[in-house]
């Protein structure tokens, strides 16, 4: 494209400039050669005159015409040789004094004047020289001879032709260093296409995170900087495509793990009741590992169902007063505290929640689930709901053993648990945190979790629009 542009440009502008060049000579020439032909006519006006007056004279004094027309040319002649002047006398169309020679030896007829008042011009080529000739009668009673003025113009045509040579020379010169300037112009000016196209090269190959250098204000720069912004977007698609699938890879990973422990034991306890068991109570417990370890699988399947279900559907919401909602909660939970000796305390200052009822209920018990497996006995769980910064928020808080930053950034992947062997003996299926995450973000709701290893864990659901 630059090569086609520099080509294209220099050759518009030779096209211009030497049209140019040419134009301006031609009018220079053709003002000269008119600037020579009213001087002609004029030193021919003023030749006839005084020709006619001193032969005239010559006549009052006894001399023949002829001898008079031939004294005077010779007198005229020898003054306006010197002047680069030829003057040529003719009688009815033949030449009677010349020194002229035409390209084809002399000329054997003369130009002939019609009126009395008629000049002719024309341009001639005489003796190898450009004349101005201008042909006109003399005064009457002479008006049957004809006097011719040629005046010699080759200086101003070779004058011509030289300043002509020389313009073309030097506009060769300069077009020469144009086309060098515009050559470093227009490297300069394509050099972001360059830089594009270099670096959507390197984009296609996976290199993200090429980017153009940005120089100026102009539109080149602007779209400089949209190309960035557009790199930008791309290498943060990229990276959070990367993520989805890592974090899909691990799902299938953590999910075939899981599977795999209750499947194993499910199979070897059937075979121990197929090959070894001999007394009921063998069997007896056999049968409820087996239904512990279904159970399990079937709360692993449910929890993958509601979060299938609750993926990019629209929920219905509606006021739900806090008391029911908490009062609910209680009785869900109540069993468990009790049997693990966990004292529970809950707190509302607002008295309705715009939310889905039925999957409020969910989050909060699997936030209590939570901390209470985080409690283990005789710990402490509150639920508190309160207006912070005019923003309705609910918070589980448990004194249990906390969590490291590090754990903090993985609790709501899937499978994902911060002691696996505590979790997985008490059903676990480390997708509870993930529901919650759904929950919530069908709500328009941000959950954060802070803690502190040894001091416990608070869990916010904070409402952006409730």
């Amino acid at each position: 494209m630059k090569s086609r542009t520099f080509l294209l440009t220099l050759i518009l502008f030779l096209l211009f400039f030497y049209s140019g060049i040419l134009l301006a000579s031609v009018v220079t020439l053709k003002s000269n050669l008119d600037s020579s032909k009213d001087r002609s006519l004029r030193e021919h006006y003023f030749i006839a005159s005084s020709y006619a007056k001193d032969l005239n004279a010559l006549e009052n004094r006894g001399t023949s015409t002829e001898d008079g027309i031939r004294s005077l040319y010779r007198s005229y002649f020898d003054f306006y040789s010197k002047q680069k002047v030829i003057l040529t006398v003719t009688k009815d169309g033949q030449q009677l004094y010349t020194d002229i020679m035409g390209d084809s030896g002399p000329f054997p007829k003369a130009p002939r004047i019609s009126k009395a008042n008629e000049r002719l011009v024309s341009m001639e080529k005489l003796e190898g020289k450009e004349y101005i000739s201008v042909a006109g009668a003399l005064p009457a009673p002479y008006d049957t001879y004809t006097l011719t003025y040629n005046y010699d113009v080759s200086n101003i045509i070779s004058s011509w032709n030289q300043m002509t040579v020389m313009l073309f020379l030097y506009g060769m010169l300069f077009c020469g260093l144009l086309a060098v300037c515009l050559l470093l112009v227009l490297n300069r000016v394509f050099k972001p296409l360059k830089q594009i196209s270099a670096a959507s090269k390197s984009i296609a190959q996976g290199q993200y995170e090429n980017r153009i250098e940005i120089k100026g204000h102009d539109e080149l720069a602007e779209m400089a900087g949209s190309f960035n912004h557009m790199a930008e977007e791309i290498q943060s698609q990229m990276q959070q495509l990367a993520t989805a699938a890592e974090q899909k890879q691990q799902f299938v990973d953590n999910l075939a793990h899981e599977l795999r422990t209750p499947l194993t034991a499910i199979y070897g306890y059937a075979e121990y009741i197929q090959k070894v068991a001999r007394t009921e109570e063998d069997k007896l417990f056999a049968t409820r590992y087996i239904m512990s370890e279904s159970r399990r699988l079937q709360k692993i399947a449910y929890r993958l169902l509601d979060m299938a279900t609750l993926r990019g559907n629209q929920i219905e919401l509606s006021e739900v007063p806090m008391e029911e909602l908490v009062r609910e909660v209680e009785q869900s939970v109540f069993m468990k505290a009790a049997e693990n000796n966990i004292r529970m305390t809950y707190e509302y200052h607002f008295d309705t929640l715009l939310c889905d009822a039925d999957l409020m209920h969910i989050l909060l018990i699997n936030l209590i689930d939570n901390a209470m497996k985080a409690c283990g006995l005789d710990g402490v769980i509150q639920l508190i709901a309160d207006l912070e910064n005019g923003r309705k928020v609910i918070s589980v808080h448990d004194n249990g053993k906390g969590m490291t930053e590090d754990h903090l950034l993985h609790i709501t992947e899937a499978f994902y648990r911060v002691d696996s062997s505590r979790s997985r003996s008490g059903g676990g299926a480390g997708l509870g945190l993930t529901l919650c995450q759904q929950i919530a973000a069908n709500h328009g709701a941000e959950l954060s979790f802070t803690s502190e290893p040894g001091v416990g864990t608070t869990a916010k659901l904070i409402f952006t629009s409730s």
